[in-house]
């Protein structure tokens, strides 16, 4: 496998658990996915525990607040808890709904060469983050660049299969 390509099943963090909620086992979660609720949608969860991935049934969800407050399988008490805190929850990719034509996950771009207009190379998609105003690309190759990702504008094309980005953006700027 070449640097930058992912297995075709491989697990995704999409959140972590935060910190003990009250004293029987709950946790707060904090989601990676655009509605926190949504992480609610998979199952099962994966935690990684010493570099491994392992499946972890939900006893019991709600919302809390703008977040999400859970009971895992075998977390009976607020020690128990603790000793999960800031694990990261993870999803297997196939079990992600399949992207419409002309989308595609986060997941999908890291790794992927991002070239400017002029050809020239600036690197390879590190991660990207929510601005607020508009996503950003982290961009790493002989410097980092911070790539605003809004398409039309500067990411001007994206392509799956031979893994670039072509952007409208000066490396110097």
């Amino acid at each position: 496998m070449d640097v930058g390509e992912q297995p075709e099943d491989h697990v995704l963090v999409m959140g972590r658990l935060a910190a003990p909620y009250g004293v029987k086992g709950w946790l707060r979660v904090t989601s990676y996915t655009e509605l926190p609720g949504n992480l609610l949608d998979y199952s099962p969860w994966y935690l990684r525990r010493q570099d491994k991935w392992q499946a972890t049934p939900i006893v019991s969800a709600r919302a809390h607040g703008k977040g999400l407050v859970v009971q895992l399988k075998g977390c009976d008490d607020r020690d128990a808890a603790a000793m999960l805190t800031g694990t990261e929850i993870g999803v297997y990719r196939s079990q992600l709904p399949a992207a419409e034509a002309d989308e595609f996950y986060w997941s999908d771009l890291v790794g992927m060469q991002v070239i400017a207009q002029d050809d020239r190379v600036l690197g390879k998609l590190d991660h990207l983050f929510e601005t607020g105003a508009n996503d950003v690309m982290v961009v790493k190759g002989e410097q980092q660049y911070l790539v605003p990702y809004i398409e039309g504008q500067v990411v001007q094309s994206v392509d799956l299969e031979a893994r670039i980005i072509r952007v409208d953006w000066d490396p110097d700027f």
